[in-house]
């Protein structure tokens, strides 16, 4: 596990916690630097993502890592974590176990995915070769990048950085993370006293999405935008200015 802090000394603190088969490098690229002006950044690369030998083992395990360091480093407290699509699932975790503290937990419009272990077996045989796939031809890495070009807005260069972050890391690790979020459940109508919990709701996922928010969280403050999953962090202002905004009104902080 890397955990890497940076940004304001004395700032707020935000843990910032990467999506499937990414770290925290390629998935916050466009916005860490704005962020580390607001906050003292804690980021977080898993085992498996993380430039070492290890081997991602399972989201629970990962999630005790995460626990003991908040523990060890912060007293057991943070005023936010902010979660990139998989990455919300250990801010879930982390809220609904309780070993730990969030004033704030924020969540990059998940879907939020949980199935028994034959569903979650044949979704990871159809998904992982797709995530573990962008080392191939160039005729089809070509295909794939014009896919997300298309799909998410995103532009050439930022394509590249996250074909080149999927190719990078070891299929196994990709086969766990997958597999194992898919596997650990949240409960309903989680409510921790003095958490307060937020989604960026993409409403190009679909409604179904906003009725899982609502169903594992009482009352949550839910921001809608108009865009596709984790839009925000490919690359579009038109996106990344105002879920920036709202993430600045999340942790109390005064916007301009």
């Amino acid at each position: 596990m890397e955990f890497a802090e940076m940004g304001l000394e004395s700032g707020k603190t935000l843990m910032l916690l990467p999506g499937t088969a990414c770290d925290y490098q390629t998935n916050f690229a466009t916005v860490l630097d704005r962020l580390a002006e607001k906050y003292h950044l804690v980021c977080v690369n898993y085992d498996g993502f993380d430039g070492s030998e290890t081997v991602f083992s399972d989201m629970i395990t990962v999630t005790e890592k995460i626990e003991q360091y908040v523990a060890d480093r912060h007293d057991g407290c943070l005023d936010g974590a902010i979660g990139s699509s998989l990455g919300s699932s250990f801010v879930g975790q982390l809220i609904q176990r309780e070993n730990v503290h969030l004033d704030h937990g924020i969540f990059g419009s998940p879907d939020l995915d949980q199935s028994g272990r034959l569903s979650a077996w044949l979704q990871s045989k159809l998904v992982v070769p797709l995530l573990t796939s962008f080392a191939g031809s160039e005729e089809k890495q070509a295909k794939t990048k014009e896919k997300l070009k298309g799909l998410f807005e995103m532009s050439d260069e930022t394509a590249d950085r996250f074909m080149g972050c999927f190719a990078r890391f070891s299929p196994k690790s990709i086969r766990n993370e997958y597999y194992t979020d898919l596997l650990t459940w949240l409960e309903d109508d989680i409510h921790v006293e003095g958490t307060k919990v937020h989604f960026i709701y993409a409403s190009k996922m679909g409604e179904k999405y906003l009725r899982r928010y609502k169903k594992h969280f009482r009352d949550p403050d839910i921001r809608e935008f108009d865009m596709q999953h984790e839009q925000w962090l490919f690359g579009g202002e038109q996106y990344t200015v105002p879920v920036l905004k709202v993430i600045d009104e999340f942790m109390g902080m005064a916007t301009g």
